[in-house]
């Protein structure tokens, strides 16, 4: 008897899909590659999942009508493959700030390090060298940008963008500028519970309008908390700076943070180290350096963990004055801690690019109930 694909077919029609109770041809899961050899005939079955739970009585069923209704002589035991659709791949997330290049997280492991003045003083330089940069001061129980811009008084207002109510960022500097600071009494304490600092983080963020951004900087809060993983589940961070002093018991906590970026559950790239209060300069004596917290443990731990120390960031008077007086001391490059705020920011640019041309981006982190 001569064996052909329709011979094969009309057999498999024979067989029932208990998932659906289609026959096997009518519900397409019949692959167009029927091979006929002599007596052997092989081909493939379509499966929606690869733990069907069905698979294995269906392969049975379909080798045995071949037999009973096609000819008992067909070698087709083991012949049936198995293959699974593949999968519709979800569609990827619209990206919560579309208009925004890199967000770089500005983090410390422990209070007390400069991290804000850092942040602060990275942004004005940012601008100062021509880019288009927001800052969002992320420390929601400590909020100190407002005073570090001078836009204390600030309070933004909503403005009416593509039909959607905007709040509008505080700006001085070339820097775009939003705190929960603006939101609330100065002298009074934030107390909110983790889901109320997240979701007011989250509403500035997206509420915000941010418009076209070159550096998006979001100032964290210390240590690793609720707030880290909002901001991780929330935007593709491009990359974590992380700031610390040469004490060691900074970098016991700087390294905590570094591996909090790197674990396998955030995997966000750490562009490299700062290491803030690397040493005191007096003004009247410009070339004296004195190594109040050790001397270069950020460069020691940067070495250890294999990742860049971005730059090192003298103690001078100036940096607390202009902190205080709202004008941070990257304003005037041609000063000992601007030219090193300056350089700071040429590292972290130089970075930024090469993390963007040799690594995926980043994806926002899924959280499985």
């Amino acid at each position: 008897m001569a064996i052909y694909p329709k011979l094969i077919l009309d057999a498999l029609s024979k067989v029932r899909y208990p998932g659906s109770g289609k026959d096997l041809v009518s519900a397409g899961m019949v692959e167009d590659d029927i091979r006929i050899e002599g007596n052997k005939v092989s081909f493939s079955l379509l499966f929606d999942k690869p733990n069907d739970p069905f698979t294995k009585s269906v392969v049975k069923a379909a080798e045995a009508a071949i037999l009973t209704y096609a000819d008992p002589s067909i070698d087709i035991k083991g012949n049936i493959t198995v293959v699974t659709r593949q999968a519709a791949r979800p569609a990827e997330p619209e990206r919560l700030l579309p208009d925004v290049k890199n967000i770089i997280a500005i983090s410390s492991g422990k209070g007390g390090v400069g991290k804000s003045t850092v942040a602060a003083n990275l942004a004005v330089s940012l601008a100062g060298m021509g880019y288009k940069v927001g800052l969002l001061d992320a420390d929601i129980f400590g909020p100190s940008q407002p005073k570090m811009f001078h836009v204390e008084d600030a309070r933004p207002g909503l403005v009416q963008v593509k039909g959607r109510e905007l709040i509008e960022p505080a700006r001085n500097y070339g820097v775009k500028m939003l705190s929960i600071g603006f939101f609330v009494n100065k002298e009074d304490a934030v107390l909110w519970r983790g889901s109320m600092a997240s979701n007011a983080l989250k509403q500035l963020i997206s509420d915000g309008n941010w418009g076209e951004l070159d550096f998006f900087l979001i100032d964290l809060p210390p240590g690793t908390s609720d707030i880290h993983l909002t901001m991780v589940q929330t935007l593709e961070i491009t990359g974590a700076i992380v700031v610390s002093t040469p004490q060691e018991v900074a970098l016991a906590d700087a390294r905590k943070g570094i591996s909090m970026f790197t674990g396998d559950k955030i995997q966000v790239p750490v562009l490299g180290l700062v290491e803030n209060m690397a040493w005191f300069t007096p003004a009247e004596l410009p070339e004296n350096k004195y190594y109040l917290f050790g001397k270069e443990g950020c460069k020691r731990l940067a070495e250890e963990l294999n990742i860049p120390l971005l730059g090192q960031i003298p103690i001078v008077q100036s940096i607390c004055e202009g902190g205080d007086n709202g004008k941070p001391v990257a304003l005037n490059p041609d000063t000992i801690t601007g030219a090193a705020f300056r350089a700071l920011a040429g590292q972290v640019v130089e970075k930024v690019q090469y993390r963007n041309e040799h690594i995926a981006p980043t994806h926002r982190v899924e959280v499985h109930k």
